[in-house]
């Protein structure tokens, strides 16, 4: 199945979509080659996002808080059933750009895999996992082996900087949560995703 580009996904007339609040889960653990994390691939037959390697995550449910609702996605999506709301570590707040037509408030969460965790996906919406450091998945990417949307790369590149699960979550605990709201720039070519305080941002 074809992958819509950033041009195909954007809103062709009207006012922005009010962003459906979502919630994603980043399962951590220290492995052989340094930290690891758990990467999900969506169903290819999928319309939204079919075939990307995501982090565990979905819409939050009517009634349903942040942190409950990323439990219930990696339980969902990875068989992970092992942790508690309370557990999680948020990290970051990403929000889809305006100029996308389907949009998304997500909030990403940290949490340390439960021991002898052993992930399955559900085979119908994710259909392969995957343990990885996050270096080995900028590189598999970088190599077209890997398909990964804007906000996990941003993830992967900033996790890379950490050894240890101990490390990250010390970090995460005393870090700001300030909202991202990358914008999309058109003109010549193929439009592109910037995120604040990158040339072309601010520009009209």
């Amino acid at each position: 199945m074809k992958r819509p580009t950033t041009e195909e996904r954007l809103r062709r007339e009207g006012e922005p979509t009010t962003p459906r609040q979502s919630a994603s889960l980043i399962l951590v653990r220290d492995g052989d080659r340094g930290l690891e994390l758990l990467l999900v691939r969506r169903n290819p037959a999928q319309r939204f996002m079919g075939g990307f390697w995501v982090f565990p995550g979905g819409a939050v449910d009517p009634g349903e808080d942040h942190r409950a609702a990323a439990v219930r996605e990696l339980a969902e999506e990875a068989g992970v059933i092992d942790l508690a709301p309370e557990a999680l570590v948020e990290y970051s707040r990403w929000i889809t750009p305006e100029l996308i037509e389907i949009r998304f408030d997500t909030r990403f969460f940290l949490a340390r895999a439960p021991a002898g965790v052993r992930p399955h996906v559900d085979g119908d919406e994710c259909v392969d996992l995957c343990w990885t450091t996050p270096r080995a998945a900028l590189d598999a990417y970088a190599r077209k082996e890997l398909a990964l949307v804007f906000p996990t790369l941003r993830h992967l590149e900033q996790l890379s900087a950490f050894t240890s699960v101990d490390l990250l979550l010390e970090h995460a605990r005393e870090r700001e949560i300030v909202a991202v709201l990358p914008r999309v720039v058109l003109g010549a070519g193929e439009p592109r995703v910037v995120l604040p305080g990158e040339p072309g941002y601010d520009d009209e």
